[in-house]
């Protein structure tokens, strides 16, 4: 049975609900993310979870910050909730397995988006006007090619039930100052192309994805919210891979698939049918599996 929401019962405050996570607060310095297996797609929170998604989101992040370490520092404490206090464990059937502790930062209000192919949005807006967010980028380009370079490529961060806007580099100077947008940007470039380096080792193509950073007590950037899951990256399949048309992925796409050939994008109040809820939890399963060389156990 999926978990689609948490209560705890007022043991613990919680500070915020977004489209898959409830946060709450520990103490002055932690906080404990809760990953439910809530789906969104188009900005719309489905009516039904699919089962054990906010599990498989946990663990995929625990890998990549393992990984990515060397690269930025994280947020990211322990998936060990045992030190919870005691009437918070007592719903612990709730967060076993789908839960991190981590340090609380001031978050930085972007989303800090890395392409390193043509597709989504962003192919939308070049067969338009032959950019991407603003940015001119090689002419006759073809779906889902990549692009000579990785490129950096903003949004900005919506209120649950808003939109994210895309936005030129430029904007984002103008929301978090020019020096963390200098940062951030390094930052998104270089923990794309290692993670992308790995993937490329386990038969995957990591298209795109959207990185989130915080500001520590020193005004160091640091990586925070999940990191390179299928709810915040587009993976494909290596061995199916060509250009020039839609790709086999083991993200939501799927879900977005069902959604527009079913002229149902962007409404509220969507329930997936078993299916469509069953073969999207498949397709996460498959990428913790490639990704991690692990067997998958809920």
């Amino acid at each position: 049975m999926a978990v689609t929401t948490t209560d705890l019962e007022g043991s613990l405050p919680l500070i915020a609900k977004g489209k898959v996570r409830d946060i709450y607060s520990v103490n002055d310095s932690t906080l404990l993310f809760v990953a439910t297996d809530r789906i969104s797609a188009y900005d719309v929170i489905m009516k039904n979870g699919v089962k054990d998604k906010g599990k498989l989101l946990t663990q995929i992040s625990k890998f990549w910050f393992s990984i990515l370490s060397d690269v930025c520092p994280n947020h990211f404490i322990s998936t060990d909730i045992s030190t919870l206090c005691e009437s918070a464990l007592k719903n612990k059937d709730q967060l076993e397995g789908r839960s991190m502790l981590v340090r609380k930062y001031k978050v930085l209000p972007i989303e800090a988006i890395v392409r390193g192919y043509l597709t989504g949005s962003a192919w939308k807006e070049y067969k338009k006007e032959g950019t991407v967010h603003g940015i001119k980028v090689r002419e006759g380009m073809k779906d889902s090619e990549a692009f000579d370079v990785p490129i950096y490529t903003p949004s900005t961060k919506a209120e649950l039930g808003e939109h994210d806007q895309n936005i030129h580099p430029s904007e984002a100077v103008k929301i978090i100052g020019e020096e963390y947008s200098k940062k951030v940007e390094e930052l998104a470039l270089k923990l794309y192309i290692k993670a992308k380096e790995h993937a490329e080792t386990k038969g995957i193509i990591i298209a795109d994805t959207k990185f989130e950073f915080g500001v520590d007590e020193n005004g160091s950037v640091v990586l925070v919210d999940e990191v390179l899951t299928p709810d915040s990256s587009r993976f494909w399949r290596a061995d199916t891979y060509e250009i020039g048309k839609s790709q086999d992925s083991y993200d939501k796409q799927f879900l977005r698939n069902w959604l527009t050939s079913n002229d149902l994008a962007y409404k509220e109040g969507v329930e997936m049918p078993v299916d469509i809820a069953e073969m999207t939890r498949a397709k996460y399963i498959e990428a913790y599996e490639q990704l991690t060389g692990q067997k998958w156990s809920s």
